[in-house]
């Protein structure tokens, strides 16, 4: 009789042992799993920072050409200039660029250079004298206005 409860121990002892064996492989699986996920997101995420960073790069070189269609539009008075300003404002919208509004609000260094201080409400924008743009949330070049110093 002792060798039967022996084996039954040893049967019991090694299911255990088993058991053990199997809940610590699921929690390897687990935890290999998530480490998978958390690679593939991570991949996406660098992607998508890398094509911002490459259109920022390319907006930076292209704004001085766009600087010269919003002088014209302001100065010429041109419908077509016009329509083809508005029409480019709107792709680089669509593509997550976005022109700083300015004119008429309070100065913000953050998103503005102060060029010139005259006459004016205090401290809010007269003039802009050249636009300022943002991608995503990311300033790509400071807007650069007048400012209101009080009278």
């Amino acid at each position: 009789m002792k060798d039967g409860k022996k084996n039954t121990i040893k049967k019991r002892t090694d299911n255990k042992d088993i058991k053990n064996q199997i809940a610590s492989l699921e929690e390897s699986l687990k935890r290999a799993l998530a480490d998978y996920q958390n690679l593939e997101r991570r991949v996406v995420e660098d992607r998508a920072s890398s094509v911002r960073f490459a259109n920022g790069q390319l907006l930076e070189k292209l704004l001085p050409s766009f600087d010269n269609l919003y002088l014209a539009e302001k100065y010429i008075q041109d419908e077509g200039i016009r329509l083809t300003v508005q029409k480019l404002t709107q792709s680089l919208e669509e593509v997550g660029v976005r022109r700083i509004d300015v004119l008429g609000k309070e100065f913000d260094a953050a998103t503005m250079e102060c060029i010139e201080v005259v006459d004016g409400n205090e401290n809010m924008v007269v003039e802009e004298l050249r636009p300022g743009f943002m991608l995503f949330d990311k300033i790509i070049r400071a807007a650069q206005v007048k400012v209101g110093k009080g009278d």
